[in-house]
This record gives C-alpha cells, sequence and structure tokens, in this order.
C-alpha cells in the first residue's frame, strides 16, 4: 500500500511538471503597488482575472490588502511573489468580507482556485494577526474545539480551492489569525520550502495556527518546511486521502495531527493513505497524533457523534525532544468522559504503525511518552524501534482497547482508574 501510494504521488507530480507550459510562452502581467497605505485587492484581482490562462503574474511590491481575493478559474498560471502581501488588520471589515467556507466556520483572505498553478518567489503573506489574537483573548469568541466563529472571522492567509496541479514553494507566511493554510476540496497539491512563524508580541497566545489543514482533498504532499507555532504543524481533515508529509522541522506546534474527526454527526470523515516521515518536533504539546470526537445521542450534534474511519496511517522517523505526548491516540477528544464512556467514537481508527519515534519527552504527563486511548476497538496498531525516555524516570506506555498489543515495541500499561 506505501509503495503504491508512493508511485501515486510520483506521478501525480511528474504530471504537474509535463502540463506546465514553458516560461517563453507565457504573458507577463505585473501588479502594480498603489502605495501610501491604500487598497490593492482590486488592482491584484483584476490583474488575475485579465492574466487567468497561460500567464505570469508578478507580485514584487509591497500590497496592502483590504479586500477579498478571489482568483478563481486560472488555468496554467505561474505567480511570482517575491514582495509582501499585507492583509489590513479591520477586523469588522474581514469578519462579513472574507469568504465562508463552512467547515468550522473557517473563512479566507485569498481563494487560489484553477488548475496548473505555480506560486513562488521568496515572497511573503503577512496575515496580520496579533490584533485577532488580542481580541480572541479578551472576548473568547471561538467555535468548537477552538473553530473560527460565525460573528468573529480569522481568516485563513491562503486556501488554494476547488484546484487540481498547483505547486507551491519558498514563500515565508507570518502572523496568521487563524490556520496558514487551508487545502480545500483540491487534488494533487504540492507545498515545498515554506517557512511559517507565528509568534505572539503581546500577552495574548496566538491562536488556531495550524501550518496547514488539508480537507476533502487528495494526493497532497507537504515538505522541507519550517513551522513556528501554537498549533498543529500539519492536520489532516475529514476526508484527506494519499497525503505525503516529509522533512518537516515543527517548533512549539500541537505536532502532526490526524484529526480532529467525528465532530459533526450525519457525517461520514475518512483519512487514510497517510505517510508522515522525517519529523523534527519540539517544545510540542503532541508528536504523532490522532484526535477523534466521541459519539454523542444527539443527531444534530456538532460535538461528536460523526462516523468514518482513520487507515493506513504510517508516522516514520520522528524525532522528539520536550514534547507533551509523543505519541497520542485520543478516541474521546474535546469530549467529556462519562459521554464517551456512554457513547463511544462511531469513527474506527485501524492500520496505523509508528516505525523509529525517538526522543525525550517533556514530563508534563509525568512518565508517560504514548498514551493510545481508544474508546472503541483500535485495530492493527504497531510500533517498531521506538526509543522514548522520559525526565521523571522510567517510561510509560498506556494503552486502552488496543485489539492486540503483540506488535507493539513496548509493555503496555492500563490508564488510571477513571481515566
Amino acid at each position: 500500500m506505501l509503495v503504491k501510494l508512493f508511485a501515486l504521488i510520483s506521478l501525480a507530480a511528474l504530471g504537474l511538471a509535463h502540463n506546465t507550459p514553458s516560461h517563453s510562452s507565457r504573458k507577463t502581467c505585473e501588479v502594480p503597488a498603489k502605495g501610501a497605505g491604500q487598497d490593492d485587492g482590486p488592482t491584484i484581482n483584476s490583474v488575475f482575472k485579465k492574466c487567468s490562462r497561460n500567464s505570469k503574474i508578478v507580485l514584487d511590491k509591497y500590497y496592502v490588502v483590504d479586500t477579498l481575493l478571489l482568483t478563481e478559474n486560472l488555468d496554467d498560471v505561474e505567480i511570482e511573489l517575491s514582495g509582501t502581501v499585507q492583509y489590513t488588520p479591520d477586523i469588522a471589515k474581514w469578519s462579513p468580507q472574507s469568504l465562508y467556507l463552512v467547515y468550522q466556520n473557517a473563512t479566507t483572505f485569498w481563494f487560489l482556485s484553477g488548475n496548473n498553478i505555480h506560486l513562488y518567489g521568496g515572497g511573503t503573506i503577512d496575515g496580520n494577526g496579533q490584533v485577532w489574537w488580542d481580541t480572541l483573548n479578551n472576548t473568547h469568541n471561538a467555535g468548537t474545539a477552538g473553530g473560527s466563529s460565525t460573528t468573529f472571522a480569522r481568516p485563513v492567509p491562503l486556501t488554494v480551492g476547488n484546484s487540481s496541479n498547483v505547486l507551491v514553494e519558498n514563500i515565508h507566511e507570518i502572523a496568521s489569525p487563524f490556520w496558514n493554510n487551508f487545502v480545500y476540496q483540491s487534488t494533487n497539491v504540492t507545498y515545498k520550502n515554506i517557512n511559517i512563524r507565528a509568534v505572539s508580541y503581546s500577552s495574548s497566545p496566538t491562536a488556531n495556527s495550524d501550518g496547514w489543514d488539508i480537507y476533502r482533498s487528495s494526493y497532497v504532499t507537504v515538505r522541507d518546511s519550517v513551522v513556528v507555532n501554537d498549533d498543529d504543524c500539519v492536520s489532516f481533515k475529514p476526508n484527506s486521502t494519499n497525503i505525503l508529509v516529509a522533512n518537516m522541522w515543527c517548533n512549539g506546534s500541537h505536532g502532526i495531527s490526524v484529526g480532529s474527526l467525528g465532530q459533526y454527526a450525519g457525517e461520514t470523515d475518512i483519512v487514510e493513505n497517510v505517510y508522515v516521515s522525517n519529523i523534527t518536533m519540539l517544545n510540542a504539546q503532541n508528536g504523532a497524533r490522532i484526535k477523534v470526537f466521541g459519539g454523542n445521542p444527539s443527531p444534530n450534534s456538532t460535538v461528536g457523534g460523526g462516523t468514518g474511519h482513520v487507515r493506513n496511517i504510517t508516522f516514520k522517523d520522528f524525532y522528539v525532544q520536550n514534547v507533551d505526548n509523543p505519541i497520542l491516540i485520543d478516541q474521546c477528544y474535546n469530549t467529556p468522559a462519562n459521554v464517551c464512556a456512554q457513547y463511544p467514537s462511531n469513527l474506527t481508527i485501524s492500520d496505523v504503525h509508528y516505525i523509529n519515534v525517538h526522543g525525550t519527552s517533556s514530563g508534563a504527563e509525568g512518565r508517560v511518552v504514548a498514551d493510545l486511548e481508544c474508546s472503541d476497538i483500535c485495530q492493527d496498531i504497531t510500533a517498531k524501534d521506538t526509543h522514548l525516555s522520559s525526565p521523571n524516570g522510567t517510561a510509560t506506555f498506556i494503552c486502552k482497547n488496543i485489539a492486540s498489543t503483540s506488535q507493539l515495541d513496548f509493555n503496555c500499561t492500563a490508564p488510571p482508574s477513571g481515566a
């Protein structure tokens, strides 16, 4: 299965390269900047509309953006971003103006859509997120599981949506109000050499600053990138399939996370065929994580009860340092223990493999370095070449409702009574 996955991803990448026209055949469209703090959004939208096919669009200035960037129906377009795109910190304007994308009330500043798109150039996308972090810290106006709310939108700086054959590389992203990148209903999308930094300069922490969130998308690659944030480095949201994440350096994050899944009753969430390799995870809450909501008796629940499965997930060559939970399966995510005990998760977890997960925990969970707790039976969970230690003494590995522990290379301990 893994060999097949690599082959399919490689073929997709070759197809992207083959379908990209030569540089000489493109017309070049340069985007001017107005300056003096004036809104460059309408100009950017206009140039993208005029140069939507077989073009090179150059963004080499400092652009102030106070208007939704809706760049759709692109076909064979190269975007050289060597300047800076900075969104205005106008919450009152952006809450109704940013494009609503439904899932977890996500919205976006920039919706990039089409076929055969190459975005590159060493430039910067600046989300101007400090005002959003400060406001959230004061109002606590967030949705379920910390998502955005319908009354206080925190837009994503760049969404690749309804797209195919997209390459994004050599871009800096700073100060996102919410997730940095959203891959939305797309296929054959690759990110590489992306530098993400979400750091607060006030007493208010950053919030939901995921590096990538992948949703209803397949054949997505994220590699060779650096993320400094305080939420997931990469997150596989519902219906993410055939995903490769490799050569990542993540600091301060919540881990490489499958999920969260199963949040919405009546919805079927699938994440399968995911290969994660060569990861450095520092000063983080989690390392290799799977997070799934528990069940819920309400047919209209937005806090659990969804169905689906997690299947064929591999975490390989995964180094952790000062990480609270180096390995974590949580099948009662954001669900009260009494509710989860009565209504276990309806979303199954199987065929999950940990290979060469090594390093040290932070000690925040005592001696526990791996916590594999399923509310229903999890099948075919394996681990080999595990070398994890705790600063608090002999490492402890917690297991609950794992069908068989014979393919784990550590001795399991039951969770404490009442956990």
